[in-house]
């Protein structure tokens, strides 16, 4: 028998498939930063490249400065953006608050009990 058909035949026989392993906290955390951090890096290289329509782009920004200031090797984020964003997202943010302690009478009004007719 070849390795290929070996190989097929292993393959066929699989059918019990093992179940994925959810990331911890952690592993998400560094997962993201790293992630994050190769993203900037790429847009950082794509904004110096030549080909980039710098004069473009920077036409439509609110902030051209910044925008060179982080092309040039600048965090992306100020001090004040990163302690909004903790406080909003983070663990016990007013995002989660909102999103998983909703007690809006507005989703009472359409759980209504479902009346039978006699």
């Amino acid at each position: 028998m070849s390795s290929l058909s070996c190989r097929r035949l292993r393959a066929a026989v699989r059918w019990k498939t093992e179940p994925r392993r959810l990331l911890t906290e952690e592993e998400f955390q560094r997962e993201a930063e790293e992630e994050t951090r190769k993203a900037l890096e790429d847009l950082r290289k794509n904004c110096s490249s030549p080909e980039f329509r710098s004069w473009r782009t920077v036409a439509r920004l609110q902030s051209p400065k910044r925008f060179a200031d982080f092309v040039e090797g600048s965090p992306h984020l100020v001090s004040n953006e990163v302690s909004v964003h903790a406080q909003e997202y983070g663990f016990g943010g007013s995002f989660f608050e909102e999103e998983f302690f909703d007690t809006d009478d507005e989703e009472d009004d359409d759980m209504k009990p479902l009346e039978i007719p006699e």
